[in-house]
């Protein structure tokens, strides 16, 4: 499977998973929106939501598609975005792609409020479920 296949199919999803580990160990999945821009994945969430008390403690995470049928499963690290000018330039690309005004996101990464992050991708994999034996890829990305 060719990576520019993958790429396009993260740009264009709509909703995407995002799994991180509780504190415990226990494993949190929820569907979050997101863009995919220049090989790393932009998305917001609350500072004290359980996601974002869950990356504060460990940066692992893996990010995929809905599709159990046309796979993407991207793992990597995350990282709260505190840069201003790098928050003034993503958070209205992402609300563009949702129909939403960059307030309304209220990205601002104030306690108690939502905040964007950065996925950085380390490993992908992605097939075909009807076949999996000619499409199965794996790229290493980190």
């Amino acid at each position: 499977m060719d990576w520019s296949r993958v790429e396009r199919r993260l740009r264009n999803a709509e909703t995407y998973w995002l799994a991180t580990s509780r504190p415990d160990g226990r494993p949190h999945t929820m569907p979050v929106h997101g863009l995919w821009l220049e090989r790393v994945f932009w998305f917001g969430t609350g500072l004290d939501s359980v996601k974002g008390q869950n990356l504060a403690a460990d940066d692992r995470a893996i990010v995929h598609l809905e599709s159990g049928t046309d796979v993407i499963i991207v793992e990597g690290t995350v990282s709260l975005v505190t840069n201003p000018e790098l928050i003034d330039s993503i958070v209205p690309l992402l609300a563009g792609k949702y129909g939403a005004r960059p307030e309304e996101l209220a990205l601002d990464g104030e306690p108690g409020g939502g905040a964007l992050y950065v996925f950085t991708p380390e490993l992908a994999q992605a097939w075909l479920e009807g076949d999996l034996a000619g499409t199965h890829s794996r790229w290493n990305l980190g």
